[in-house]
């Protein structure tokens, strides 16, 4: 920046920018309105949670069938022994199987309550956000699916048949497991995303993560034990080793797509 002869301040190209970014359009709530628009957007959620779980529900005989014998070949033989039990399971297929569907809109209504406090190229990133926040919402829940859970469960049927013991499975205690991994998992590859936005926004670095990587790894390992459906050391790490390589994907994010290397492009 430099100084004319008269002693007025002459503007960089710099404080031109962050004039005019400061003038870009923003709403302006107040706490009763965030409330209220908080309120629409979770009602929004349900109208399409409640929507879709309508047709998910009606295909639930092939799920109940394929998730059935999914659970009885990681071992171990499922019952029910509740009267109602069979029943709620496949309710629950279907709420579970809903909210994979729904969840493209739910996360669109999180942008849409966000939004309102981004500059104008900002909210334009609704699009990736909603894309790649569905997509590794489900590639978590395909790693629980498909390598979480069987790793879990045939550690606990390992004790099939120790000291004569035999390993009967429960439906509801099956599903509340199966359940918690996936949507656990699901939430966790939101990470990538979540530094992605935070390293845009100039809020953290690549330099800054890997200077307090001892630290991530011990949030990790607590966060892993907190979310983990089960206190055992191997549903432990099966949550903690994806964690800790989606945090070396999100030191390349911020390396890539931080502030300071996109205002040098």
């Amino acid at each position: 920046m430099s100084e004319p002869a008269d002693g007025g301040h002459v503007l960089d190209v710099d404080e031109i920018g962050t004039d005019a970014e400061s003038a870009d359009e923003r709403t302006r709530m107040s706490f009763l309105d965030h409330l209220d628009e908080l309120r629409k957007r979770i009602l929004y959620s349900l109208y399409a949670l409640v929507l879709c779980c309508a047709v998910t529900l009606y295909f639930w005989e092939p799920m109940f069938v394929y998730l059935a014998k999914y659970f009885q070949a990681q071992g171990g033989q499922l019952i029910f022994s509740r009267p109602m039990g069979a029943f709620l399971f496949s309710m629950k297929i279907g709420v579970l199987s809903g909210l994979f569907v729904a969840s493209p809109f739910v996360f669109s209504q999180v942008w849409l309550f966000v939004a309102p406090g981004l500059y104008a190229r900002e909210k334009r990133m609704v699009v990736p956000f909603v894309l790649f926040s569905s997509i590794l919402f489900g590639a978590g829940a395909a790693f629980g699916h498909f390598v979480a859970f069987p790793a879990m469960w045939q550690f606990f049927a390992s004790y099939d048949g120790l000291g004569g013991i035999k390993f009967l499975q429960n439906i509801d205690d099956t599903f509340t497991l199966y359940w918690s991994v996936l949507l656990g998992l699901g939430l966790v590859f939101q990470m990538p995303l979540l530094v992605f936005f935070l390293a845009r926004f100039g809020m953290v670095t690549a330099g800054f993560l890997l200077k307090h990587i001892k630290y991530a790894v011990l949030i990790i390992f607590v966060a892993a034990a907190v979310i983990t459906p089960s206190g055992d050391i191997v549903t432990l790490m099966i949550f903690a080793a994806p964690m800790l390589g989606l945090y070396a994907v999100s030191i390349a994010v911020a390396w890539l797509f931080g502030k300071k290397r996109m205002r040098e492009a």
